[in-house]
């Protein structure tokens, strides 16, 4: 099946920050902790392979890095069964970026296909609408960490 067919998950936001700061905010774990994961064992590079944590849900993650085209395009491959995600970035202005996740190749079928699609809409929907508080406000809204509190340690 060609890629355009395949079922993806796409969440997108527009960021009032430069391109060059939205891009290393995904890059540079000690900017990406402060909305998204917990703890990473190192910034992405092209080839490199890091793990990614969730502390407070005792979950992590490998990320194989595939690509990275600096202020366009970091792709990633995750999870198992793994899937990748495609984040793209476009600058609107100087100041305002426009943010495209793409999550595909999911190997899942039926309501099990339904289900992980809908749970990583909300997920990636949810890590950028933290990306936007933290780059344009300062704020750490925590968003991962009580998406599921029943879940996580308090």
């Amino acid at each position: 099946m060609e890629k355009s067919k395949l079922p993806t998950v796409e969440c997108q936001m527009m960021i009032r920050k430069s391109i060059s700061e939205v891009f290393q905010s995904f890059i540079d774990p000690a900017i990406t902790t402060k909305f998204w994961f917990t703890k990473s064992s190192g910034q992405l590079e092209v080839g490199k392979t890091v793990t990614w944590e969730w502390e407070m849900y005792y979950v992590s993650s490998g990320i194989q890095v595939k690509e990275i085209i600096p202020n366009k395009k970091i792709t990633i491959e995750w999870d198992d069964p793994t899937t990748t995600v495609d984040f793209e970035f476009t600058a609107l202005t100087d100041n305002s970026t426009y943010v495209v996740i793409k999550n595909y190749g999911f190997s899942q079928t039926g309501d099990d296909l339904i289900e992980i699609i809908k749970n990583n809409t909300g997920g990636f929907t949810t890590v950028l609408d933290g990306l936007k508080a933290y780059l344009e406000f300062g704020i750490e809204l925590n968003l991962i960490g009580d998406k599921f509190p029943h879940l996580g340690q308090k």
